[in-house]
């Protein structure tokens, strides 16, 4: 792995001339849509937790994870704007950077952003052909039935692009996990926790602590671990616990300027914020960079997340949220009445069945007037009708069920046109995903025009 250095630029550079033939090459032969077919035909193998295979793809394409630094952004809630803060921190302070993000909500390219931008369409095909190329290999090493899975390929390209591309430091999002996680693959000193909950319902077993045993696995020896505010006690003595053992120093965020603008709204996400802060200090201060606040400035006023807190100026007014567990709607909760104004809410909600839908359900029935829910795409939605028995058992009673997305916002829209009101979207980030790709592809776009939008992020 190189030395800590300084980009010489602070503007964007191009990709350097080989990464260029490389992509140009490959996607003469893939396309975007070929690219997303791959994709799309690897979620039939679903989630298989270890290293080995992702290691083998490592090797496959020449260990692209060793071309740059890296920082390991971990947690429940929080990571992705985390991520993307951190990383804008940093480009702001001149080094090529990379960030890589998941879920996506329209289109997989926006998983890999350098220097804040996404993939153009050449590259993430070059990059999905060549770890193609290499899992295929891979395979045929592995038993019959096993394979690289789709986050592991993804994962793959984003590195491998990101290599090609020259980033000095790429900031990754982990999926699920953190030992066994694919991104675990990537050497970081910084280690970053946002926080910790119980998120998957469907295995209730392990508590927090030892949720926060596996995603702390990653430590590394004589590292920094980057702790988020608020994080709660079980998981807070886990971490000190592995801190020593390992040698490895604690930072904890200091509150953010409450005189510094900040583009995503809510308090969690100022949050947010101050920790993205102090890990790009920690990361600049090792390598030998003054931190500067006119440049933190500009990260803050200026990075937009999709889909969270994300205000479409319409009216009515539409909030599209991708809040899917108790916490992250607790955030939601805290940040409504400053967008809200007074104004009765009307409820879209779809969960994925995994999910604690009675605790979300708590919380946004005790905000709303009125509800609709509905599906998010795929085969693990909960059914509409059992979000409607889940509120029935907690008394409320005007609700309705509509499968389509679309048609459920547009009920939910014309209700709150009538009584002066707001609609809220939530429960998954696939459901806010749809409702973007049918707004753009209502819009004839291929993302949301920003005069329409307004955004904040968790």
């Amino acid at each position: 792995m190189h030395d800590f250095t300084r980009a010489t630029d602070p503007v964007s550079k191009p990709a350097a001339p080989d990464a260029q033939r490389a992509s140009q090459g490959l996607s003469a032969r893939w396309t975007q849509a070929r690219a997303e077919q791959q994709l799309h035909s690897l979620e039939l193998f679903g989630m298989r937790f270890g290293l080995d295979r992702m290691r083998r793809m490592m090797t496959a394409l020449g260990s692209p994870e060793r071309r740059f630094e890296a920082i390991h952004v971990l947690g429940t809630n929080g990571k992705s704007s985390t991520t993307r803060m951190t990383a804008a921190i940093l480009e702001r302070h001149g080094l090529r950077t990379g960030a890589y993000l998941s879920p996506h909500l329209v289109s997989y390219r926006e998983r890999v952003l350098v220097n804040g931008r996404e993939l153009d369409t050449c590259a993430f095909a070059a990059a999905v052909a060549r770890a193609s190329a290499a899992a295929e290999r891979v395979n045929r090493t592995l038993a019959e039935d096993d394979h690289v899975t789709q986050f592991e390929l993804l994962t793959a390209a984003a590195l491998w692009q990101m290599a090609e591309q020259e980033v000095e430091v790429a900031v990754v999002e982990a999926g699920l996990g953190g030992r066994y996680d694919a991104t675990s693959v990537i050497d970081s000193r910084i280690t970053v926790l946002t926080n910790v909950g119980l998120e998957h319902t469907r295995w209730l077993g392990p508590p927090v602590a030892d949720i926060a045993e596996e995603k702390l696995a990653v430590v590394a020896p004589r590292g920094t671990l980057v702790l988020g505010g608020g994080l709660v006690a079980p998981a807070e003595a886990v971490a000190e616990r592995i801190a020593r053992e390992r040698d490895a120093s604690i930072v904890r965020p200091q509150a953010m300027d409450p005189a510094m603008e900040l583009r995503a709204r809510g308090e969690f996400q100022r949050r947010n914020f101050a920790l993205a802060r102090a890990t790009a200090e920690l990361y600049l201060g090792l390598a030998g960079i003054a931190i500067r606040e006119d440049a933190v400035a500009a990260a803050a006023a200026g990075t937009f997340v999709p889909g969270r807190l994300q205000l479409l100026e319409d009216d009515p007014p539409t909030i599209l949220d991708g809040a899917h567990n108790p916490d992250a709607v607790l955030a939601l909760a805290e940040s409504l009445p400053a967008l809200l104004a007074g104004r009765p809410l009307a409820l879209v909600l779809g969960v994925l069945e995994d999910k604690d839908a009675a605790g979300m359900l708590a919380t946004l029935l005790a905000l709303c007037e009125r509800a609709w829910f509905t599906a998010p795409p795929g085969s693990r939605a909960l059914s509409p009708a059992a979000l409607q028995s889940r509120a029935r058992q907690l008394g409320f009673d005007a609700t309705s069920c509509e499968p389509r997305p679309s048609r459920a916002l547009a009920q939910a829209r014309d209700w709150a046109r009538e009584h002066s009101g707001a609609v809220l979207a939530t429960g998954s980030v696939y459901l806010v995903g749809e409702l973007l790709g049918e707004l753009d592809a209502s819009q004839g776009a291929a993302a949301a025009p920003p005069r329409r939008l307004r955004s904040s992020a968790r």
